[in-house]
C-alpha cells in the first residue's frame, strides 16, 4: 500500500492570464501613469518658475548677509538675512513648545489612556485641531494672548499660533510610531522587572525614534510657510530684530506679502525679492525634509 508521500509530485501548471485581463492591466497602468503625470506637472511648473525667477536674487552674497533696512519695496536689491533669521527663530520657538507636549500626549494615548474616556476625548480634540485653519488659530491666539491678557503682538504670539497647527501632526506621527513597536519588546522588558515608564523611555521610544523625528521635522516644515498668523499677530520689519517678545520681525512669508501688497499701487514694484524669498523658503523647507529623511535613515541603520 502506497502512501501519499510515495506518490510522485505533479508539476504545477499556471495558466496565462486571458487577453481581457492583460488589457485591463495595461489600461490600469496607463491611467495610473497619467494620473501621476497630471499630479507632478503643476509641481514641476511651479518649481521651475520659482527657480528661474528667484535664482538671481539668492545667488548674490548680499542676499544672505544683509537685510532690507533703509530700503523700500519699490527699489530692487537688498538681502533677506533678517527674514531667514526670523523664520528660523519662529520655527525653533514653535518646536520647543510643541515637541515635548506632542510627544508626551502621544505617549499617553498609545501607552496609557487609549481606551479611557480622557484618552478618547484627547484623541477627538487632536482630530478637531488637525482641521483648524491657520487663520482661526491666529484669531484665537490674538483673542486670548493679545486682547485678553494684554501682551503685545510679537513673533512669540505667532509661534503660539503655529503650535496649534504643529501639535496634531506631531501627536499622530508619534502615536503611530509607538503603536507599531512590537509588543514582544514591551513584554520582554516587563519580564525582566523593568517598570512601564522606563520601558517606554528605554525601549519603546528608541525603537520608533527615527519615525518620531521624521514626523516632527515634517510638521515643522509644514508650519514654517504659514502666512495668516503673521498678518494678524505681528507686523513685518525690514531690519533685523532678535527679540521675539516685542517689536515687528521679518520672515520669508512676510517678506513676500510685503512685496505683493506694495504692488497693489500704481508704481511698479520689482519682483526680485518676491521670487527670491519664495525660493529661499522652498530651500529651507526642502532642507528640513531632506534632513528628516537622512536622520531617519541614519537611526534606522544604527539600530539594525
Amino acid at each position: 500500500m502506497t502512501s501519499m508521500l510515495d506518490r510522485p509530485l505533479k508539476p504545477r501548471t499556471f495558466s496565462r492570464p486571458s487577453r481581457r485581463r492583460r488589457a485591463a492591466d495595461h489600461v490600469a497602468l496607463v491611467l495610473v501613469s497619467l494620473s501621476m503625470v497630471i499630479a507632478v506637472t503643476p509641481l514641476l511648473l511651479v518649481l521651475y518658475s520659482v527657480v528661474a525667477k528667484g535664482f538671481r536674487a539668492i545667488s548674490s552674497t548680499v542676499w544672505w548677509t544683509h537685510s532690507q533696512a533703509g530700503m523700500t519695496a519699490f527699489v530692487a536689491g537688498g538681502g533677506a538675512y533678517h527674514a531667514v533669521v526670523g523664520t528660523v527663530l519662529q520655527g525653533v520657538v514653535c518646536a520647543l513648545i510643541s515637541v515635548p507636549v506632542g510627544v508626551m500626549l502621544a505617549i499617553y494615548l498609545a501607552e496609557y489612556g487609549g481606551g479611557t474616556a480622557l484618552g478618547r476625548l484627547a484623541s477627538f480634540m487632536v482630530d478637531i485641531l488637525s482641521g483648524v485653519p491657520s487663520i482661526v488659530a491666529a484669531l484665537f491666539i490674538y483673542a486670548l494672548f493679545v486682547a485678553t491678557l494684554g501682551f503685545p503682538r510679537s513673533e512669540f504670539a505667532v509661534s503660539l499660533a503655529l503650535v496649534l497647527l504643529m501639535l496634531p501632526v506631531i501627536v499622530r506621527a508619534t502615536e503611530e510610531m509607538l503603536r507599531i513597536v512590537p509588543v514582544d519588546l514591551r513584554e520582554a522588558s516587563y519580564a525582566l522587572g523593568v517598570p512601564k515608564w522606563k520601558t517606554i523611555l528605554r525601549v519603546v521610544i528608541p525603537t520608533g525614534l527615527s519615525g518620531i523625528i521624521t514626523g516632527i521635522l515634517l510638521a515643522l516644515a509644514r508650519v514654517m510657510g504659514e502666512t495668516a498668523p503673521l498678518l494678524i499677530l505681528v507686523g513685518y520689519a525690514q531690519s533685523m530684530n532678535f527679540d521675539i517678545f516685542s517689536g515687528f520681525m521679518g520672515t520669508l512669508p512676510g517678506m513676500m506679502y510685503n512685496q505683493t501688497s506694495a504692488g497693489a499701487g500704481v508704481i511698479p514694484v520689482p519682483t526680485d525679492r518676491l521670487w527670491g524669498a519664495a525660493l529661499t523658503l522652498i530651500l529651507v523647507i526642502a532642507t528640513i525634509n531632506v534632513g528628516a529623511r537622512a536622520i531617519a535613515k541614519f537611526l534606522g541603520t544604527k539600530k539594525s
